[in-house]
């Protein structure tokens, strides 16, 4: 075998090691993997959904703090300004501009989001453990589907987000108001998580040179 020959079988051996390894770019759509362990995750967040009014019923005493959206007074909002009570990155649609390690990314962050919160209120209320629990599992699965999208592992959630919250509840009534409202802003979550995890299913990128 010459020179010339060995040179070019090294190159493709080479070439294939590198596209075996390489992650995912924007333009690829989900592999089988991926949307298995995505599919196990919608069924995880599905039961978060049922279990969150269970939570508020066992944990929400003051009069007024419903999961009703009707609820949601001007007075309320005001306070979850003066809480502190971050809202969740926001989850889109897939696309080139979206890309699956920013859509995985962002459900990583929102998930510790809520269980850093959850676990600051449980330290004040019982009836969270489950939720956390469950938040747990998520995030599991989550860093499966980062593994099968051959994600990098970045930094998702500024933990001191919840250090903050703990330090501005003073009294019983702020507790219930950032329980009331974490449970509620998770619920939102959920529901855009079912959302975006239903799509990611069906995703299919667009054939180079359309829009």
């Amino acid at each position: 075998m010459n020179t010339v020959t060995v040179v070019a079988l090294l190159h493709c051996f080479l070439f294939a090691v590198l596209v075996q390894s390489a992650p995912l770019d924007s333009a690829s759509e989900p592999p089988a993997a991926f949307r298995t362990v995505a599919e196990r995750a919608k069924t995880l967040v599905e039961k978060i959904l049922k279990d969150i009014p269970i939570a508020h019923a066992a944990t929400i005493t003051t009069e007024g703090l419903t999961l009703d959206a009707s609820g949601q007074t001007t007075n309320l909002q005001m306070m979850v300004k003066t809480l502190g009570i971050p809202d969740a990155p926001v989850i889109k649609p897939l696309s080139e501009r979206f890309t699956l390690d920013m859509y995985v990314s962002r459900m990583s962050a929102g998930s510790r989001l809520y269980q850093g919160l959850l676990g600051v209120l449980s330290d004040r209320l019982s009836g969270l453990s489950d939720l956390r629990s469950e938040l747990r599992d998520l995030l599991t699965q989550i860093s499966k589907m980062r593994e099968a999208a051959q994600l990098a592992t970045g930094s998702d959630a500024d933990q001191n987000q919840s250090l903050d919250l703990a330090s501005r509840l003073q009294g019983n009534y702020e507790v219930q108001v950032a329980a009331h409202m974490t449970l509620s802003k998770l619920r939102s979550f959920c529901h855009d998580l079912i959302r975006s995890l239903r799509a990611v299913a069906t995703y299919r990128p667009s054939p180079a040179g359309t829009v």
